[in-house]
């Protein structure tokens, strides 16, 4: 049985290696190397608190002044809204309070799993070495700013996930580095870091060739199918025999599924950051201003500051005033933060409207499935998207029901 997985991002390769564990002959196919996309440049963090559906109305009525802010934490393009005018309507839709019950119920199942799933996956391939102890410390310069975000807080509360309010004192403990600006702050112990991303694909990878996996580079043009998919095939002519095939490639994932006949209202959600490796200062926790719209994670033998958000396309040239914004921003909060020695990166986060993941057996065809969606959460989800993905290959019973997660829900 040859299993093809398409995107060898954290998604595809966390994949790929719980099935060639299973028994599959996986292989891994992507345009690149391994963790080359968005994996390559993500903030690093297990964010299990991070699960609230960005279409909440109290986001989507800020979008017309963002508009007009140069330095908005979100910016579209103006050249690129009639394209993202479908995507938005249904984001709007989202924002009803049903619908965002339901999401932030569907967000919660996967992200309850998250850290334990992780865990037991660095156990299981010698990576446990990869994952820091700290968590994460979300900042307020006061009570009103703490009032703002409360929603948020009353959301974990709701579903029991781990916080611990502190004030001043107990902040400069955990962080000295940390500006007396910062008033209180919430303590998420299980937002824990991985050392550095790009290198736990690298190191995931090995370990999947280790059991025999395979992993080839080429650019996907279609596939051969009649009621069940047969053949994937590349740029350069060949074609790969494949009895099953994931689509796990990221933003990308949309042109494959509408090829499938299976469009799915799938965006990028361009992010960017900048990696400091001299940044003069030391830090153990990572770091979010929900006012300020940043993050801050020691990772990569530096300090990698992030978290803007731009709605672009996949191919617009890269803003870099973006990651210039949110270094700006840091350094309200690490006043001493150098920025020497540092690097600028642009990737593409696939974003739904509806937040939540695509976890799905294809409608149409037997033998396809597809594991994309992931937003901001990716590295988050890996390690549970692997597990649901090879219960779901396989025909074992998935711990959480997939079906809200599923491709023609839309």
């Amino acid at each position: 049985m040859t299993t093809v997985v398409i995107g060898a991002g954290i998604i595809g390769t966390a994949i790929a290696h719980d099935l060639q564990r299973r028994g599959r002959q996986v292989v891994l196919l992507d345009r690149d190397r391994p963790g080359m996309g968005a994996s390559f440049g993500n903030l690093a963090s297990i964010a299990v608190t991070e699960f609230m559906p960005a279409s909440r109305a109290s986001v989507w009525r800020q979008i017309p002044g963002w508009m007009l802010d140069p330095e908005s934490p979100v910016r579209v393009r103006p050249s690129y809204m009639p394209r993202l005018a479908p995507w938005f309507l249904r984001f709007i839709a989202a924002s009803r309070p049903a619908k965002l019950r339901e999401l932030e119920a569907q967000g919660a199942a996967l992200c309850a799993r998250a850290l334990d799933d992780t865990l037991e996956l660095l156990r299981d391939t010698g990576l446990d070495d990869q994952i820091s102890d700290e968590g994460c410390l979300s900042l307020y310069a006061d009570e009103a700013e703490f009032a703002a975000d409360r929603d948020h807080i009353a959301l974990l509360e709701r579903f029991g996930f781990a916080h611990e309010v502190i004030g001043r004192q107990a902040i400069k403990a955990l962080e000295p580095e940390l500006s007396d600006k910062i008033g209180l702050a919430v303590r998420f112990p299980q937002n824990r870091s991985m050392k550095d991303p790009y290198r736990l694909v690298l190191g995931l990878a090995d370990r999947f060739t280790a059991l025999g996996g395979r992993i080839e580079r080429g650019e996907v043009t279609g596939f051969t199918r009649s009621d069940t998919i047969r053949e994937v095939v590349l740029k350069d002519s060949r074609r790969i025999a494949a009895d099953e095939v994931v689509i796990a490639a990221g933003a990308h994932s949309a042109t494959l599924a509408k090829a499938l006949g299976e469009p799915v209202p799938l965006e990028t959600e361009r992010g960017y950051h900048t990696q400091i490796m001299a940044p003069g200062i030391t830090m153990k926790h990572s770091i979010i201003w929900p006012a300020r719209a940043f993050m801050v994670t020691p990772t990569a033998g530096g300090i990698r500051v992030g978290g803007t958000v731009e709605m672009a396309g996949l191919a617009a040239p890269p803003d870099y005033r973006r990651a210039k914004i949110t270094v700006k921003r840091a350094r309200e909060a690490l006043p001493n933060l150098q920025c020497e020695a540092f690097t600028e990166w642009m990737g593409h986060r696939p974003a739904l409207p509806y937040t939540v993941p695509i976890l799905s057996a294809s409608a149409k065809t037997r033998g396809l499935f597809y594991a994309t969606g992931h937003g901001h959460l990716g590295l988050t989800y890996a390690a549970t998207t692997a597990r649901l993905m090879g219960d779901l290959i396989t025909g074992a019973r998935p711990p959480v029901d997939l079906h809200p997660y599923r491709i023609n829900r839309f």
